[in-house]
């Protein structure tokens, strides 16, 4: 994976922390979590059923989807509760200064 796909996303101050986004950078729809000041980012949508899961909720360091209740854990995609079964896909993130920034896939 190349290293020059880091994409600013938002400010650390605009994520507050036990708070999460959801972001749309080109064709990929990006959730964002800030888990005790450490940021994570997974794909948007939910593997089992379509939803965004940023407008679902965020607890520790678990999303649970807002249309049939299946979690994850942010920190790696796994699902940790039916119906999800699938993970979802993680990207890497760092903060730059005061930006956020996700690597992107090529």
């Amino acid at each position: 994976m190349a290293e020059d796909n880091w994409v600013r996303v938002l400010g650390r101050a605009d994520l507050p922390p036990g708070e999460m986004a959801g972001i749309e950078i080109g064709d990929n729809q990006v959730a964002i979590y800030n888990v005790d000041g450490t940021f994570y980012a997974t794909d948007n949508v939910c593997t089992h059923g379509f939803a965004s899961l940023s407008d679902g909720y965020l607890e520790d360091d678990e999303v649970e989807c807002p249309l049939h209740g299946g979690r994850f854990n942010v920190t790696n995609g796994a699902p940790t509760l039916e119906p999800a079964e699938c993970p979802l896909r993680t990207y890497r993130v760092r903060v730059n200064a005061d930006d956020i920034e996700v690597l992107l896939p090529e």
